[in-house]
């Protein structure tokens, strides 16, 4: 059947029109982008968008801890990766833009780059001290970020972090691995570590700075591994700030005398070895003068991150070898991959494990 141009023309504005009309009618029922509420690690009902695809950390750990979770949800950086820390991450990061953040001396990030970046929400460390709580929440609301408070004060703490990562971010599945991992980790060191006797447990200095004459005391969240290890740390007293890093003598570490010595720096094991006042020290004559591996992120301090769930394994095993016996090359491939998405074949294992 032939239909006349004009009313197939007439027939196709129906169509369009009504095409339009119902478009617009789905629209008004979608309503604007879904949001749901949830209750973050502090307790707090935050109202978040149904589906995150960009999340800000404002610090290191939160932000380290986003990585593990789906590199690709991050927004920015709180500071550049260094080459040899690129090596091990995924290229959706290299390249991201760094927004800064609150991680100590001052520090807050860029808000017109924040702002210009357009996060779905901001994710942050619920610190001790309420001032710097205050503060981000000042900024977040300010700039009109949902702010999601996490729970990793300490290392007990990242088993349900990750799980309520997973919740958050619809990411159940992963969220349930890395914490399973976490949960098993955690105790398997303590159940070795609870047999020690405390007069068996070993000495330990922990030596910052080049001269590796600055270092952490016992109650600090920076030395939280040696006691989680089964160590002692031969500093004890209570920190001074939050910052830490307390300058301490050569001839005070000599009267401790560490079994143990746990650098941060490469350079300072180096030292450690070629100066000749270190010499009489347990630790340097027996070589027990271990480097941190530090890639892509530090496995024990500064700043504290998910690595430290290896970190506590190839620290117990350093100390107690016979108690804790750990393939640590095998251990380490296992981790990474689980955690960082990487296999590392000889070459980059040799670059972690130095």
């Amino acid at each position: 059947m032939n239909i006349p141009v004009t009313d197939r023309s007439r027939l196709w504005r129906r169509l369009f029109f009504y095409a339009l009309f119902w478009c617009f009618a789905l629209a008004l029922l979608s309503g604007p982008a879904r949001a749901r509420d949830i209750v973050d690690m502090a307790g707090r009902s935050v109202r978040v968008p149904d589906t995150i695809t960009k999340v800000y950390g404002a610090s290191p750990p939160v932000t380290y801890l986003i990585y593990a979770m789906e590199p690709g949800l991050m927004a920015g950086l709180n500071f550049p990766f260094t080459e040899p820390e690129g090596r091990y991450l995924s290229p959706k990061v290299k390249n991201l833009p760094v927004i800064g953040g609150w991680f100590g001396q001052g520090r807050t990030p860029n808000q017109e780059t924040l702002l210009n970046i357009k996060p779905d929400i901001m994710m942050a460390w619920m610190w001790g001290k309420s001032a710097a709580n205050q503060k981000m929440e000042e900024i977040a609301e300010k700039l009109g970020l949902p702010l999601v408070y996490v729970r990793i004060e300490h290392l007990e703490d990242y088993a349900e972090a990750f799980r309520f990562m997973g919740m958050l971010l619809n990411l159940e599945t992963r969220g349930q691995a890395l914490g399973e991992y976490t949960e098993k980790t955690l105790k398997a060191v303590e159940a070795v570590v609870s047999r020690i006797p405390h007069a068996e447990k070993r000495n330990v200095y922990y030596a910052e700075g080049m001269d590796g004459l600055s270092t952490e005391c016992d109650q600090s969240p920076h030395t939280e591994l040696i006691p989680l290890a089964g160590g002692k740390n031969v500093y004890e007293c209570a920190p001074k700030d939050d910052y830490g890093m307390e300058r301490i003598s050569l001839e005070q570490i000599m009267l401790y005398d560490p079994e143990i010595i746990l650098a941060q720096e490469k350079t300072c094991v180096e030292n450690i070895f070629k100066d000749p006042r270190w010499k009489s020290i347990r630790a340097v004559k027996a070589g027990q003068v271990y480097s941190i591996p530090r890639l892509p992120f530090n496995w024990f301090d500064r700043p504290p991150s998910f690595m430290r769930i290896l970190g506590i394994q190839w620290l117990t095993h350093s100390l107690y070898p016979d108690r804790f016996p750990l393939d640590l090359p095998a251990e380490t491939r296992i981790f990474y991959r689980l955690f960082l998405g990487i296999d590392l074949d000889d070459t980059a294992l040799a670059g972690v494990i130095q």
